[in-house]
């Protein structure tokens, strides 16, 4: 794809689905949309020809430019007033097209740069999929605040020793482990956010002994990114529990809603313009936000509310377990029983259900401790790294 073709192509009210892979030639794109008033849908590069045409049948786009070129669609116009449509990022496997409008992408990456004393001069190393939010971010800190941007498709402990001067970047979490194992010099960093999933205690560990400043962000698609960073949120961002144990975001940093999904877009409104996470957590009373995990995927057993991610935090520290998954199952007697599935460290001797209990029961109430294993030999992930729970 040419991207002069392109700027040629787009007008103002356009939607461009956009197939590109990572690397410079996105900047004119992005900037070249703003501009003129179009929005940009990325399109990950990787997907294959069926999931791309479902993932543009569903958008509807004006414009869709590709390998075989740029191309006139009979599409639906959209809003000039937004920049960015972003397939969400969800592990059940149904995305929706978050409309973010431009304003809300500039309050996002302005609110960042606040957070973490990051400067116009100071450069970027952008390593994550352009089609996510979290990557997106970074080309925009790039056309907004002037930041000079270093792209990678792979980073590596040899990449690492190559950057020159980058002093922040957008990492997940099984990039920043595979880092650490290699022993990267991640202290060159001021700051590395991560994202797409939660630091469990362990690598919060590694982290604190390498000495690497990780500031660990909390948000999604529909929220333009991570909005809370390091517990606290960013300036202008409110979040409050809702009675049934929801976390609500109220902010300029929110979608409009869902392309050409009106019922949904209304559904996951409170109120005062309050965005359903679709998380539980807790407020502070100094503000501190602390996040439990997706009220969907929460467990009953005997009455009592078992979060997965907290059983995980509790398994994920034995020193035989490279990977656990915590699920529930029907139970007879409670209703819900605790589900493990774990991927050992070595093949030839994973752990016991008895030794994981033993020694989860250090750390959270035996209530909560798994009733059943399953050993795995790997847990099916998303391109964030996040765990697919389905």
């Amino acid at each position: 794809m040419r991207v002069p073709q392109l700027g040629r192509a787009l007008s103002t009210g356009d939607l461009a689905a956009v197939a590109l892979a990572p690397g410079v030639a996105w900047l004119p794109v992005l900037r070249h949309a703003r501009d003129v008033g179009a929005a940009i849908l990325p399109i990950d590069f990787r997907l294959s020809r069926t999931e791309r045409a479902a993932l543009i049948a569903t958008a509807r786009p004006s414009v869709i430019a590709d390998e075989n070129g740029v191309r006139r669609a009979d599409g639906v116009p959209i809003d000039p007033a937004i920049g960015l449509v972003i397939a969400t990022s969800g592990t059940s496997g149904h995305a929706r097209l978050a409309e973010l409008p431009a304003q809300a992408v500039e309050a996002a990456v302005l609110a960042s740069a606040a957070a973490i004393d990051a400067r116009p001069e100071d450069r970027w190393l952008s390593c994550l999929p352009v089609a996510h939010i979290g990557g997106l971010l970074v080309l925009e800190r790039h056309l907004l605040l002037g930041a000079p941007v270093t792209f990678r498709r792979r980073v590596t402990r040899s990449v690492i020793a190559r950057l020159g001067d980058a002093r922040f970047t957008s990492l997940v979490p099984t990039q920043l482990t595979r880092l650490l194992d290699a022993g990267a010099d991640l202290g060159r960093f001021r700051a590395i956010l991560v994202g797409g999933s939660g630091i469990d205690a362990e690598l919060a560990n590694r982290v604190a002994e390498a000495g690497v400043r990780v500031v660990p962000t909390y948000g999604m698609t529909e929220t333009c990114g991570g909005v809370v960073y390091g517990g606290r949120p960013l300036a202008g961002v409110e979040v409050r529990t809702a009675r049934w144990g929801e976390l609500l975001v109220r902010g300029p940093t929110l979608m409009r809603g869902y392309r050409l999904d009106p019922a949904a877009s209304v559904e996951v409104f409170e109120p005062g313009g309050w965005l359903r996470t679709g998380d539980g957590g807790e407020v502070d009373d100094d503000g501190t936000v602390r996040v439990l995990g997706r009220l969907a995927g929460v467990i009953v057993s005997g009455g009592e509310k078992i979060w997965p991610a907290e059983v995980e935090a509790a398994l994920s520290s034995h020193p035989e377990v490279a990977a656990v998954l915590v699920s529930g199952s029907s139970d007879r007697k409670w209703g819900q029983r605790v589900v493990a599935r774990v991927v050992p460290r070595r093949r030839a001797t994973p752990p016991t259900l008895e030794s994981l209990r033993d020694h989860a029961a250090e750390t959270i109430a035996r209530h909560k401790l798994p009733r059943e294993l399953i050993i795995v030999e790997r847990l099916d992930r998303t391109s964030l790294g996040k765990i697919r729970r389905r």
